[in-house]
């Protein structure tokens, strides 16, 4: 396995400093956030370290000479936005920049591209199925023709009331993954896991391994604290009661997930994902929880 981090948490950097600071502290790869330029529209979005959007044959060799030059590979494209958006207007918009992705990857000599399924938070499941279909169909056969893997990022976008109550992602549970994996039976269509969310829905991340390690993609490193005293106030139909945590300061057993990547014969990246907001006042907080995060995931990965 390769130990790497998710670049949004040094948005603030160019890519060269990205990978510099990556090169710098021993990290094997970096997956790069490929946002359509502009502000972003929720925490750690919006981040563009490769702009696909005028990415052509001189810019792309510029990208490819930087990972040559500071040795550290790039594990995925990532561009995580709400393709079954409700408003037909945005999904096209938002599927048109994530198929720019798709291009841009092979471009790059990269094969993996970490995304959402997407979801209409307002509607049922079911009701949702149509939209993913039809929509979902062309994405991957886009993936098919460029020869990329989609990895499918279980978060299920559930955290403010404009996401209440279905969450903007429909891809959060075993029994949904394997819905997806049978109405697009492609090989190029799996999961970038993240135990962290897994905690907080009372799912055996451990057993999600275990069950659906031949489509794993990519992984993402990011804990969870439950507190249980908000959870016996509020009760698990509110929000507020799970908080994102560096990996080792919340309650994902890291020891037994590792175990399970390596029983499933996992060997490709792990990358840090900072969404700890007692590591978001400065850049140089930042900066070190990359640094705590990896020395306590060295102990898993070598």
């Amino acid at each position: 396995m390769q130990l790497g981090f998710v670049s949004a948490v040094l948005g603030d950097l160019v890519l060269a400093d990205v990978l510099a600071f990556a090169a710098g502290e021993g990290f094997d790869c970096v997956e790069l956030m490929c946002w359509p330029p502009g502000e972003a529209d929720r925490r750690y979005a919006g981040v563009t370290h490769v702009d696909v959007t005028r990415l052509n044959d001189d810019s792309a060799e510029h990208i490819r000479d930087l990972v040559r030059k500071y040795g550290v590979a790039i594990s995925g494209l990532g561009y995580y936005p709400n393709p079954l958006d409700p408003n037909p207007e945005h999904r096209r918009v938002v599927i048109e920049h994530l198929q720019k992705v798709i291009s841009a990857a092979p471009r790059l000599n990269v094969r993996v591209v970490n995304t959402f399924i997407g979801r209409d938070p307002a509607k049922s499941v079911e009701d949702n199925w149509p939209v993913f279909q039809q929509v979902w169909a062309g994405i991957v056969e886009h993936a098919e023709r460029e020869g990329v893997n989609l990895g499918i990022e279980n978060c299920p976008m559930l955290f403010s009331k404009d996401e209440w109550p279905g969450g903007k992602n429909l891809a959060v549970s075993p029994v949904l993954w394997q819905a997806l994996f049978d109405a697009l039976p492609s090989p190029h269509l799996g999961r970038n896991l993240d135990p962290s969310h897994l905690i907080w829905q009372q799912i055996d991340y451990v057993r999600c391994v275990r069950d659906f390690g031949t489509r794993l993609f990519h992984v993402h490193a990011k804990d969870t604290r439950i507190d249980h005293e908000r959870l016996h106030l509020l009760g698990n139909l509110s929000m507020g009661w799970h908080t994102a945590k560096l990996p080792g300061l919340g309650d994902v057993d890291w020891g037994r997930f590792f175990s399970a990547l390596t029983d499933a014969g996992y060997t490709g990246a792990v990358c840090i994902e900072v969404e700890d907001r007692a590591f978001e006042g400065s850049l140089e907080d930042r900066k070190r929880a990359l640094r705590q995060s990896k020395r306590y995931l060295e102990q898993f990965v070598s």
